[in-house]
């Protein structure tokens, strides 16, 4: 089909655009830019800075992508942001480029981010994420691979969101969130296993009981987390699942949330 572009798009010289891009009206991309094969921007999007979109993105309108970071710290360089492939970027969301030079802002690919969400700067977004409307990430912020964010839903600087946890909306966290959990209300409380994700990815029924168990021992004793942890490798089998619940929490340097 080949490319298309809009006569009132302003595409840089230096931009390296894929096969089968479709520019809409109105964007602007910049000379440092790379869209892969069949990204498609609407209309009205901001795609600048060191900035890498994967084969089927589509962002749509008014959108800013690849923004310079609004850490003050910033000096210059070639920070980045890289986005994944067939990641959807909904209107009017932010992602900036990392703070320092060499640095790299990532989304993941197969990602959903809904409207007037934002990614800041040295953020790491994993794999199939969604965000819902509103959904804002700090500096620093690591969201694992199935995470889902509800709306209007704040995340601290160097919080970490857990694999296939889900987040209520307007909701704040300050403390990582374990994978595999439900977290919700003001103050922010996990609440168990987000048993409907874990069907939906076909995590085992035996590794969905043992997190279960897990939560229990973590959350419902008066044990500390340290010895929580060493209980839950003793009695509970160690199915992938376990075994990276137990290395999340045990890797947390802000702690997590209860």
């Amino acid at each position: 089909m080949g490319s298309t572009i809009h006569s009132s798009a302003v595409v840089a010289p230096g931009a390296e655009l894929g096969a089968d891009v479709s520019i809409g009206p109105f964007c602007v991309v910049g000379p440092n830019v790379r869209l892969g094969d069949g990204v498609k921007l609407r209309s009205h999007v901001s795609v600048e800075g060191h900035t890498t979109l994967g084969a089927g993105c589509e962002v749509w309108p008014f959108a800013s992508v690849g923004g310079k970071t609004q850490d003050l710290k910033f000096k210059g360089g070639v920070p980045r942001l890289t986005v994944g492939e067939r990641t959807v970027i909904r209107e009017c969301v932010t992602m900036n480029c990392a703070t320092f030079d060499g640095g790299v802002t990532q989304v993941g690919a197969d990602c959903l981010v809904m409207a007037y969400s934002h990614v800041a700067h040295d953020c790491i977004v994993g794999d199939r994420v969604i965000m819902a409307n509103n959904a804002t990430l700090a500096g620093h912020v690591i969201v694992e691979d199935d995470a889902i964010i509800g709306g209007l839903t704040g995340i601290h600087q160097f919080v970490r969101i857990g694999r296939m946890s889900i987040l209520g909306g307007f909701t704040k966290a300050v403390k990582d969130i374990p994978p595999y959990m439900m977290a919700d209300g003001d103050p922010l409380k996990v609440f168990g296993p987000n048993k409907v994700g874990l069907e939906r990815h076909g995590i085992s029924a035996d590794a969905q009981k043992a997190l279960k168990d897990a939560y229990k021992i973590v959350f419902r004793t008066d044990l500390t987390t340290a010895k929580a942890l060493e209980r839950i490798e003793a009695e509970l089998p160690q199915v992938p699942e376990i075994v990276h619940f137990v290395q999340f929490i045990r890797a947390s340097e802000r702690g997590i949330a209860k």
